[in-house]
């Protein structure tokens, strides 16, 4: 026996409002808790950005500026606990020391794209690459040295 299409009246009426989750249609409320997310492989905590909740399953959703300022916010606590440098103190290291984004990143042996996004605020360097920055920062002739064993 071939299957009745669905009726178009039936389709509509399982439409879910805006507000529901996606994941078990209850309506979602507004909420302001603690989000988490994966930085360099570390769960990072953040609180204080508005946000949707399931009340059922606990389901969250955040639009475009939430997700936006949940990154920012995320990276900073992460940057804080490690004390890396951050996008502005990687760029003036970088200017000073004369080099394109893809000629650090060449010197660093890095994908092309790294420091940009670095600089842009899109990805936290890890803490041994970190250290290295600070060693072409604060140590002479350490920029010398790494372009004379740079593939």
């Amino acid at each position: 026996m071939a299957s009745e299409p669905i009726a178009r009246e039936s389709r509509e009426a399982r439409r879910l409002p805006d507000d529901a989750c996606t994941e078990c249609g209850t309506r979602m409320r507004p909420s302001r808790g603690a989000l988490t997310l994966p930085v360099n492989g570390e769960t990072i905590r953040v609180t204080g950005i508005p946000h949707l909740r399931c009340p059922s399953c606990g389901d969250t959703v955040t639009d475009f500026a939430q997700t936006g300022a949940l990154w920012e916010r995320a990276f900073a606590r992460y940057r804080a606990k490690h004390r890396l440098l951050g996008p502005d103190e990687i760029r003036a290291l970088r200017r000073s020391l004369g080099l394109t984004q893809a000629g650090l990143a060449h010197l660093l042996r890095l994908g092309a794209n790294t420091v940009s996004r670095w600089e842009a605020d899109r990805n936290i360097q890890t803490a041994a690459m970190d250290v290295l920055l600070r060693l072409l920062r604060d140590v002479p002739g350490s920029l010398a040295y790494l372009k004379r064993h740079t593939a």
